[in-house]
């Protein structure tokens, strides 16, 4: 252990850039502590303070342009690959959506403090044609209040790192094994976290070729996108789908009981669909299903002009005939 606080002090430089990089581009390593020793440490003839925070916010803004490229290049499938390999909740993705369309680039700013959003909000910006001088800008903000606030906190309570420091130091490589050991546990709890979540939103799921089949008998359902609506400037819906948009009243008002409903949605795992679905069951809609593969297996089983009789656009506002 002492030999990683020597070469934090003579290397600080590399080692902030290195973790924040790995960070930032979405692995489960949390540089928060980096930053705050490395605050402490510049106290004590440590990296200036201004290297620090130069070096962590280069870390911030290069995982970010290699997102933002990613996302301006391949569009949404980039956004479905980093939630697949995320140990965060699989709606990540719709959770992004949600808050960029509310906030747009400027949630860029506070990115950073979320999880999940940090790593997803950088391609969701190139996904959706934020200029790239606006995305900069933005980035660099939010780069800037989360470095240093890592930094100032080693700042304000270095007495108090020191001496943890001090105790780790005479620990030697039981320091070390004891660091280990929490990392191993916190990824842990997050893999278990998105199991659990992934269990919760068990339900009955329609395949593509059985939805075909209820296409050739005649039998046509009511489709439902739980999509938001960045996510259908980036898709286009299925042609006469209904838009939830957050309005399960609305839903509730103009879905008929007798007829199959098929929710879909675009997110790894189809959950915001099955989420909605299992909301219609609660409710009495025993016909909801999510269908699996979402969006994407809807545009590679049928027509972009294939219609259907489920409604036009946005609910209508409740009590409103259909």
């Amino acid at each position: 252990m002492a030999n990683f606080i020597y070469l934090l002090q003579e290397y600080g430089v590399l080692i902030v850039f290195a973790v924040v990089l790995v960070e930032q581009m979405g692995a489960p390593i949390p540089a928060y502590p980096i930053l705050i020793v490395s605050g402490a440490l510049s106290m004590n003839g440590g990296t200036p303070l201004a290297g620090v925070l130069a070096v962590a916010m280069c870390g911030c803004l290069a995982a970010d342009l290699f997102w933002f490229n990613a996302g301006r290049r391949y569009g949404k499938r980039i956004l479905k690959v980093l939630c697949r390999i995320s140990l965060s909740p699989d709606y990540c993705v719709s959770q992004t959506e949600d808050n960029f369309r509310k906030w747009g680039p400027k949630s860029m700013i506070v990115a950073k403090f979320i999880p999940g959003f940090n790593t997803i909000a950088p391609p969701l910006a190139g996904a959706m044609g934020t200029p790239l001088p606006l995305f900069l800008s933005f980035s660099l903000l939010g780069g800037l209040m989360w470095s240093l606030t890592g930094i100032l906190i080693g700042v304000y309570f270095q007495q108090n790192v020191d001496e943890v420091l001090g105790i780790l130091a005479t620990m030697g490589g039981t320091a070390l094994a004891v660091l280990g050991t929490l990392l191993g546990l916190f990824v842990l709890f997050k893999y278990v976290e998105r199991r659990r979540f992934q269990r919760a939103m068990r339900v009955e799921r329609i395949h593509v070729e059985e939805l075909r089949g209820l296409l050739d008998g005649g039998n046509a359902p009511v489709m439902v996108d739980a999509r938001s609506a960045t996510a259908r400037r980036l898709d286009p819906p299925v042609p006469g789908a209904l838009h939830v948009d957050g309005n399960l009243s609305g839903l509730l008002a103009v879905l008929p009981k007798d007829r199959d409903i098929i929710v879909y949605c675009s997110c790894p795992n189809d959950v915001t669909a099955a989420a909605i679905a299992k909301q219609l069951h609660a409710h009495g809609f025993e016909n909801a299903r999510p269908l699996h593969g979402g969006l994407e297996a809807w545009n590679g089983a049928f027509r972009p002009d294939v219609v259907l009789d489920g409604g036009e656009g946005d609910l209508p506002a409740p009590g409103a005939s259909h």
